[in-house]
């Protein structure tokens, strides 16, 4: 009978030793602002993650490279590497989405956070390009605005959340009687069915509509499942119908693999260097091909030792070779390509929390398209243990292509006078190597009132132009600013305005003189014809010639001249010029 109590504890012993141990608490936890955004092509779509250490132990973080599913180029800025035990950080994902991107193109990025060698976190980030959408004239169109999800970002495959969809309304009529249904294996309606229904959505208007899902469990092991949404609807008087159907991208939660349980282990914290761009900035803003800039760049070291030797490679793709030395390898120079110095810079020691800088002149290669760049950073160093260490970064530069234009006078455009309603010949000249697409042009000045000043440009072809006249009437003497401004979009969708100032001079109007007597003066009457006088027009009459009385001309003295009969004494004469007459032949 002694032996039982000690049987009963050998079983309670060997039960417990059977039982599946728990699975250990995630180390650390990583959520987003927003796991699923989205952009205009070449734009950048920037993510704020936030970092917590849920573990026991101090963690020393490094973000390795985010793997997309469709190449989108993507970088990761952290912005402390140690975290202690409960302590958050921040990191800054940014994704690049390429301006080929059609409407509706989607990617996944996931990003992963080591410790070491070991993976402690990831997340995936769904980005989604939108181009802008033209309204649609004469009917209603549903378009897809927004969506998310009810609690985390990321839903695990047999659990059930709450989707919310914002639609908005593009067109220029009333959408009546819509109907939206939710379609697709990966994810399964509840309560209502599948289907949703709303009365009126009003032009512009946008509105939220909420489903409850269940995510297949046959999903698990899966990072993305999609779900299709059918939308009907007709216009406000119910003759015409419409179907738009929506595909979207909802991220899942891979389970974490458990295993028996074991003591964990202190981990021991490893002493290297982190090194880190905080920040960079270009003296020439906007790029545009053929431009020649200097980068900036701020570089602080966040990891626990101090880096040694720090080489910076421009291009990335850098290497150790056998003998410790650091090779460029395949650097990636085509869009941006170093000027005055190599793509090798050797930045010396940076101690623990230090900060340097480092700039570097570049040119941006002439045949580049308008779009975002990502340009690769290597960093090569040694550790306080003398070991060799390659930090790999990137960061993104944009590029534009802005309209080169010219404004002037296609002609002389003369003498201005103040009060007086003048002509301006202006031309607009595309100077660049492509078409400009321009929109309106406004010319104003503070001294003048200028009409018909305001004109649509349109698309001028290399070296073509465009004329406008206007029309000016100064106010006051002196030099006068014109001021013309074109607006235009450039090739990331910003509005910018083109603004040129033109100088004209201005006279005064000048006052006409008259006399005194507020009458102009009158023509001396004509001297009387002597005889011999008509006797010689007889005689040119004969011969043919002619003989007709002579037509005394007025005379107009010039300004300044004095007035015929000026200077003479009263009763006296006036003289008449006459000329001589030819003498007749024979």
């Amino acid at each position: 009978m002694k032996k039982i109590p000690f049987i009963l504890c050998l079983l309670i012993l060997l039960i417990g030793m059977t039982l599946p141990a728990a699975a250990q608490t995630p180390v650390l936890t990583v959520t987003a602002d927003n796991s699923a955004k989205s952009g205009m092509p070449g734009a950048v779509v920037v993510y704020t993650l936030t970092l917590t250490n849920t573990g026991s132990s101090p963690l020393n973080l490094t973000a390795a490279d985010p793997d997309s599913l469709n190449g989108w180029p993507a970088s990761v800025n952290l912005t402390d590497a140690s975290l202690d035990p409960a302590e958050s950080t921040t990191a800054i994902v940014s994704v690049a989405i390429p301006a080929s991107a059609s409407d509706g193109n989607m990617d996944v990025t996931t990003v992963r956070f080591l410790d070491g060698s070991n993976e402690v976190g990831r997340i995936g980030l769904t980005t989604t390009a939108r181009r802008p959408q033209p309204t649609a004239a004469g009917r209603p169109l549903l378009v897809l605005d927004s969506y998310g999800v009810s609690g985390d970002s990321e839903i695990t495959p047999g659990q059930e959340f709450e989707l919310r969809l914002t639609l908005v309304n593009r067109g220029q009529d009333f959408a009546r009687n819509v109907l939206i249904t939710f379609t697709g294996s990966d994810f399964l309606p509840v309560d209502t069915g599948g289907v949703r229904a709303l009365n009126e959505v009003d032009p512009a208007e946008k509105v939220n509509v909420f489903q409850p899902l269940i995510a297949n469990p046959a999903l698990s092991g899966q990072s993305v499942a999609t779900l299709t949404v059918n939308l009907t609807y007709t216009n406000l008087d119910g003759s015409e119908s419409f179907t738009e159907a929506l595909t979207i991208t909802i991220n899942l939660k891979k389970p974490s693999s458990g295993g028996p349980a074991r003591p964990t282990a202190t981990p021991t914290l490893i002493s290297r260097p982190q090194l880190v761009v905080t920040a960079y900035q270009t003296d020439v803003d906007p790029l545009q091909p053929g431009a020649i800039f200097e980068l900036k760049l701020d570089i602080r070291n966040l990891g626990t030792a101090n880096a040694r030797s720090v080489t910076m490679v421009l291009g990335g793709g850098a290497g150790v070779n056998d003998q410790g030395t650091p090779v460029p390898g395949t650097s990636e120079l085509s869009t941006f390509a170093p000027l005055g110095a190599s793509n090798l810079i050797f930045l010396g020691d940076v101690p623990v929390g230090e900060t340097i800088s480092a700039t570097q002149k570049l040119i941006v290669n002439v045949t580049a398209n308008p779009g975002a760049y990502p340009f690769k950073l290597s960093f090569i160093y040694d550790d306080e243990k003398g070991m060799r260490q390659v930090n790999d970064q990137v960061i993104t530069l944009l590029i534009y292509q802005l309209p080169q234009v010219e404004v002037g006078f296609y002609r002389d455009p003369g003498i201005f006078y103040t009060n007086q309603m003048s002509m301006l010949p202006l031309q607009v000249t595309n100077l660049g190597r492509k078409t400009a697409v321009l929109g309106n042009m406004r010319v104003t000045s503070p001294n003048a009132d200028i009409t018909n000043n305001v004109t649509l440009v349109g698309s001028l072809e290399p070296g073509g132009y465009f004329t406008l006249d206007a029309n000016i009437m100064p106010f006051q003497p002196g030099p006068l600013d014109i001021e013309i401004s074109i607006n235009y979009t450039d090739d990331f969708n910003q509005p910018r305005t083109i603004t040129q100032t033109l100088t004209v001079e201005v006279m005064e109007m000048p006052t006409p003189e008259f006399p005194t007597d507020g009458f102009p003066p009158e023509p001396p009457p004509p001297a009387e014809e002597t005889f011999w006088q008509k006797v010689l027009r007889f005689l040119r009459g004969l011969i043919g010639l002619d003989s007709a009385e002579p037509t005394p001309v007025p005379s107009f003295p010039m300004p300044g001249e004095p007035m015929p009969g000026e200077g003479i004494p009263p009763g006296e004469p006036i003289p008449v010029p006459v000329e001589p007459l030819p003498r007749p032949k024979g």
